[in-house]
């Protein structure tokens, strides 16, 4: 259910108009001819930051989105992070999404320049942190590849009181995807629902990236867990986190495999699974893999043999972002799957145009 603040939110796309600023605003927005004119930008993102401030505040998050795409000729998507170590200081990680639009260099330089100092500005945060990326259209496994310069500063953020590694600047991603948070804690309550009725709480989470589910599940009481991911940069990201949160490690087995092949093993070998998480990528060509990981030609598979890892009464959660994704009809019959995106997209995420960064469906095994 969307809230009457969230509806307050109307979009350019839906007709309305923007505010005119202020005398004072106008007066502090004045620009010369040759400045990219960026107010509209810069009023969305004003009543936005107003209203997500104020959400988050009331509970308890503190980091979350606070623009994406609301203004179509200005296609960012920013998040708002407070950090609590090493220092308690607030960054900004802002994604420029790739929308083919030509300029020549110095147009495109003097609009960038501008549109980021509207937003430090704005936010009344600092230059040097703002975290500017550029999200183009996905080649290959270029999301996953560590982006060129000097070593970057890390730092720990708080969800729901369990602490997260992010690393703004090396990576195209912080390293904490904030469009979960529902579905993280979707898992969380049912691993401590399973634990108070001592029903059992073993966990696997495929395509782990850094670790949030398990972390989550662990700290719910998940007596053991199997985090599967191909990449052992982010299997030690994983590990740290899980070192934030003194959880014991022994329990929690971290496995770098190619999670494709890891499931044809695991189901040959009957293992068994009370709550699995299954978050794939669109597509993944990495070297490290026997083939080519392509979600919608292969969710079907992918959702078949977790099905077949569940122990009675266990529940799978699978999620895609994959914005043009069908998910198969048989499918859905077979392993009976519920579609949870409404409930598993927080409201921070949601937008007008109902473009959800991701879907998400649920099924449970029944003996």
């Amino acid at each position: 259910m969307v809230s009457n603040e969230k509806q307050d939110l109307t979009s350019d796309q839906d007709g309305a108009q923007f505010p005119e600023p202020t005398s004072d605003q106008a007066s502090s927005q004045a620009r010369s001819d040759a400045t990219p004119d960026v107010t509209a930008f810069a009023n969305r993102l004003r009543k936005n930051l107003a209203h997500w401030h104020k959400w988050a505040r009331r509970r308890g998050i503190t980091c979350f989105r606070i623009y994406g795409r609301d203004v179509p000729q200005f296609p960012f998507a920013i998040d708002w992070f407070e950090t609590v170590s090493p220092r308690s200081e607030t960054h900004l990680h802002v994604q420029e999404i790739d929308t083919g639009w030509q300029r020549s260099d110095a147009d495109y330089t003097a609009w960038l320049t501008a549109v980021c100092d509207s937003i430090c500005e704005v936010c009344g945060v600092p230059a040097a942190r703002l975290h500017l990326k550029r999200r183009e259209r996905q080649r290959g496994t270029s999301q996953y590849e560590k982006l060129d310069g000097e070593e970057a500063e890390v730092f720990v953020v708080e969800e729901a009181g369990l602490r997260f590694e992010v690393n703004f600047d090396a990576y195209l991603d912080a390293g904490l995807f904030l469009d979960h948070r529902p579905m993280r804690a979707m898992v969380a309550e049912r691993i401590a629902a399973r634990a108070r009725h001592g029903a059992g709480t073993r966990f696997l989470n495929l395509f782990a990236y850094t670790g949030s589910f398990t972390v989550h599940a662990a700290r719910a009481g998940a007596g053991m867990s199997t985090t599967v991911d191909l990449s052992r940069t982010y299997q030690a990201w994983t590990a740290r986190n899980l070192a934030l949160n003194g959880i014991d490690a022994r329990r929690h087995q971290l496995v770098c495999a190619d999670a494709l092949a890891w499931l044809g093993s695991a189901v040959a070998a009957r293992e068994r699974f009370d709550v699995i998480v299954l978050d794939p990528p669109s597509f993944s060509n990495s070297k490290k893999m026997l083939g080519v990981l392509d979600v919608q030609r292969d969710h079907v598979r992918l959702v078949s043999q977790c099905h077949a890892l569940l122990a009675d009464g266990g529940e799978l959660f699978f999620s895609t972002n994959l914005r043009s994704f069908k998910i198969d009809a048989e499918l859905v019959q077979q392993c009976a799957l519920r579609e949870i995106t409404r409930k598993s997209v927080p409201e921070d995420f949601r937008r007008p145009s109902g473009a959800e960064p991701h879907r998400a469906w649920q099924a449970e095994r029944r003996g």
